[in-house]
């Protein structure tokens, strides 16, 4: 693959899906962060916030089951199957009202595919909720210097036939992290790539994040299906200053 689609030039980087961070991690970046706002990265915000561990896990099917056991941990299951015996599922709403558990495995095809792009280097979920604490810790790190280069990953969502739809919920996300960076850098920042510079340039722009997130296409179709509550919690604008990151398989607060 050309190298330009790895936007190596810069030490700030931004790109969409599975594919997108297969390419940024071909590239180099020394850390991903993985962003998707409805709701997996706002469900993985609201756990770790809560002291829970959590195992993304990519696939929803038969195997994820004897995962959570041989982890010893509590599985997630979808919005609709959440009952009194299995509380926790990938609405950040439901995770709140469900009782504690320290271990849980969360399946998402999308965003834990993303995280498994990584390969060695740190992986950070992201989202509305923490993203100016995500982008002050990436700066204090050095994340964002040509020898520290760092990808932010828009996850989006699936047409029915499986091609990726970009989704503004993921945009705006992602934005925030990137302007969040860039100003956390201050003088003499790194340079952002033009694709980073307009994701968080369309985060700026943005007048009235809420308003839009439960207006745009994701956000109506969540509430539609009887979620509103997910679309309230994913719009909580830098209401956490916990910074998740993976570590031996398992999202953990990120400490100082």
């Amino acid at each position: 693959m050309d190298t330009w689609f790895q936007q190596t030039d810069h030490g700030i980087r931004f790109d969409w899906g599975p594919t997108g961070a297969e390419r940024l991690a071909a590239g180099g970046v020394r850390c991903l962060v993985v962003v998707d706002v409805l709701s997996f990265t706002t469900a993985v915000s609201v756990a770790v916030e809560a002291g829970t561990r959590v195992f993304p896990y990519r696939w929803r099917d038969e195997t994820a089951a004897p995962y959570a056991a041989s982890h010893e941990a509590d599985l997630a299951v979808g919005r609709r199957m959440a009952s009194p015996s299995s509380p926790w599922s990938l609405s950040p709403a439901a995770l709140r009202r469900a009782p504690f558990t320290p271990r849980l495995v969360l399946p998402s095809p999308n965003g834990s595919a993303i995280a498994a792009a990584a390969g060695d280097s740190p992986v950070v979920a992201a989202c509305l909720r923490n993203a100016t604490a995500v982008g002050r810790w990436l700066a204090s790190r050095g994340y964002g210097r040509p020898d520290r280069p760092v990808g932010v990953v828009a996850a989006g969502e699936r047409w029915p036939d499986g091609s990726l739809r970009p989704a503004l919920e993921d945009l705006l996300g992602a934005g925030a992290v990137l302007a969040a960076l860039r100003e956390a850098s201050g003088a003499g920042q790194p340079a952002l790539s033009p694709e980073a510079t307009a994701a968080a340039a369309t985060y700026t722009a943005t007048t009235d994040v809420p308003a839009s997130l439960a207006a745009c296409a994701s956000g109506r179709e969540l509430a539609g299906d009887g979620f509103p509550e997910d679309v309230a919690v994913a719009s909580e604008l830098d209401a956490s200053t916990v910074v998740p990151v993976l570590h031996e398989e398992a999202f953990t607060a990120a400490t100082d």
